[in-house]
């Protein structure tokens, strides 16, 4: 059906260009000779009109004067219209004086004058009805969202021409905020640039505004949170184009308007990494990642999957997770060779099986139980899945002569008050001390909470909100590090690259958040008053849970890396024998489902210190 309107369109233009043509054909004559054409000449014009017309059709074609969206029209059209006109002038001038059939020079130049006119008449008189006709109530007397564009640059300017001329937009500009100080006051298409950003408050009280569309893809992460921290204040829905936009050919659209998150009110800018190093020891190689279904494996998943592996071997117990991230691999990549196996770490003869089957020659362990208050409420789960399972891994790798193995450790394992903790702590301890006595290189990755992870608050919240409230937070001076899944893994990757065997690599996770400011800012983005129309409850802080996370204990010094978002923690000297006899007695126990686990923790980890329930 579309593409009937579509052909239907076409042709239509083509009759008005034939008839286009014509008219300044003849147009040229008449003008030339005042009114009466001398026989001769109009004789000459007989003889080739028809040429003329399906040269000019050609021509017109050719330039694309059939393929444009004519409701959008602008200065890239008419230049298009120029030369389509100019070549059809030079080319009929070709053909009459090579014929024989000379016409006056000036006629020339009047055909290409009036043909100009004609075609250029033809598209923007269509546009301008269009623009006509958005001035009456024709949008199914729907009422238009007031909306306000900040930024009055190209991008800002393209927006509100979307939105002005289509019949399926319910939505109108009216004004534009900008901080150039030579542009407040003046107008963009009759709409007033009222002020800079700090006017935003004050413009949509003024104007009752609906909709804040930030279109400015030029300015930095911080100046960009800076602005929506006003904007979030409105109670108006906000929008914004993310990332640096490259306006390709100065295409944007209101489409491309993505949500604003709490995120972006951080006002960090992106994380950057150096991605020849990272693809320089991944690409080719066997790499296997543990718990890859997870939010972090996932997205070592995807990253690894982009650097060309030479085999990419996904393992997890939760089969809806791996076959999910399956999916989309194959979909994304359709030559990588994957391959995604359903094992418990647990699990020391399975984990053998699928080291001896696919020899990995790099390791990401990333599967875990990272919930605090339920492993303090299973604090033996927390040990046999946590410790033991990685310790299956660690011991796999050295068997079949793995490069190297990268543990993803938490901040929650420095100084650890809950169980959760302390059992990645220990983790680290013995990836550290097997690295001694092995081939293979044994790192740890620390690093805080990531924004959109599996049990991350955020998503806690925005349902939390969708109910109506309350949104709960433990504690009003809770703070953490944040940091998106993306950057904390393309990190992760990175310290990889660097390992040589036995380091702990702490990330730089910038300045912590309080997670009470969180929950008002994602309530405020939501359209709401914090206190007023969602309310905030303080519940409490959970079993093992700390004010702050610490991410570098007393006793670890302070390496830089090339990279100075990622740091070394110098390797704590520990008692291997004992640390192993600690282990397999703590193993025994923990699959005796004893009551006393948190005993046994505290002496093979000294800095726990557990939280009375």
């Amino acid at each position: 059906m579309k593409d009937m309107q579509k052909t239907i369109r076409q042709m239509i233009l083509i009759v008005i260009d034939a008839i286009s043509v014509i008219l300044a054909l003849y147009g040229s004559l008449v003008l030339r000779f005042n009114g009466l054409i001398e026989k001769q000449y109009l004789h000459h014009a007989n003889a080739l009109v028809i040429i003329v017309v399906a040269l000019s059709v050609i021509i017109f074609s050719l330039n694309r004067l059939y393929h444009s969206l004519w409701q959008f029209a602008s200065v890239i059209e008419l230049k298009n219209i120029l030369i389509a006109t100019l070549l059809s002038s030079f080319v009929n001038i070709a053909l009459f004086e090579v014929t024989g059939n000379k016409l006056p020079r000036s006629c020339y130049i009047i055909y290409f004058l009036l043909l100009t006119m004609f075609v250029g008449g033809s598209r923007f008189s269509y546009r301008l009805i269009r623009l006509i006709k958005k001035d009456f109530p024709t949008k199914e007397k729907r009422e238009l969202e007031k909306v306000m564009i900040v930024g009055a640059g190209e991008a800002g300017e393209k927006i509100y021409r979307e939105i002005y001329t289509s019949q399926n937009i319910y939505k109108e500009v009216v004004c534009f905020i900008d901080d150039d100080k030579t542009k407040i006051g003046r107008r963009i298409h009759d709409v007033l640039i009222y002020g800079g950003r700090h006017d935003i408050q004050e413009a949509c009280d003024k104007y009752k505004i609906d909709e804040i569309l930030v279109a400015m893809p030029s300015i930095d992460q911080k100046e960009m949170a800076e602005i929506l921290n006003i904007c979030k204040d409105t109670k108006c829905k906000i929008k914004k184009l993310p990332g640096i936009y490259q306006m390709v050919n100065g295409d944007v659209h209101l489409s491309d308007f993505k949500e604003v998150e709490v995120q972006d009110l951080l006002g960090r800018d992106p994380i950057e990494v150096n991605l020849s190093e990272i693809m320089d020891y991944v690409t080719n190689q066997v790499v296997m990642v543990t718990g890859g279904g997870g939010s972090i494996g996932s997205e070592l998943c995807r990253q690894i999957a982009a650097a060309k592996p030479k085999q990419l071997i996904i393992v997890d117990i939760y089969e809806n997770n791996a076959y999910d991230i399956q999916l989309e691999l194959k979909h994304d990549y359709p030559q990588l060779n994957l391959e995604t196996m359903i094992a418990s770490v647990r699990n020391t003869d399975k984990v053998n099986d699928l080291f001896k089957k696919y020899h990995p020659d790099i390791v990401y362990h990333a599967a875990a139980h990272k919930h605090v208050p339920l492993m303090e409420d299973s604090p033996n789960e927390a040990v046999k899945n946590n410790v033991f399972g990685t310790l299956n891994v660690a011991r796999a790798c050295d068997q079949y002569k793995t490069k190297r193995m990268i543990l993803i450790s938490t901040d929650k394992a420095v100084n650890p008050t809950n169980v959760m903790g302390a059992t990645k702590r220990m983790c680290e301890m013995i990836v550290q001390t097997i690295n001694k006595q092995s081939q293979t290189e044994f790192v740890a990755v620390r690093f805080g909470n990531v924004l959109g992870s599996n049990g991350s608050v955020i998503p806690l919240f925005k349902k939390q909100i969708k109910a109506g409230g309350p949104v709960t937070v433990t504690h009003p001076n809770i703070i953490r590090y944040f940091m998106t899944i993306p950057e904390a893994v393309s990190l992760v990757l990175q310290a990889g690259a660097y390992a040589k065997g036995g380091e702990i690599f702490i990330l730089d996770m910038g300045k912590p958040v309080k997670i009470a400011d969180m929950a008002r800012n994602l309530i405020k983005l939501s359209g709401y008053e914090p206190d007023i129309d969602i309310k905030i409850e303080y519940t409490g802080l959970r079993p093992g849970e700390k004010l702050y996370e610490e991410l570098l204990m007393k006793e670890e010094g302070l390496q830089d890396t090339p990279n100075k978002l990622i740091h070394i923690g110098k390797p704590i000297e520990l008692d291997e024998d004992s640390l192993f006899d600690r282990l397999n007695h703590l193993k025994d126990e923990a699959y005796k489902e004893t009551n006393d686990i948190r005993t046994l923790i505290k002496e093979i980890v000294p800095t726990y210190q557990p939280k009375e329930n």
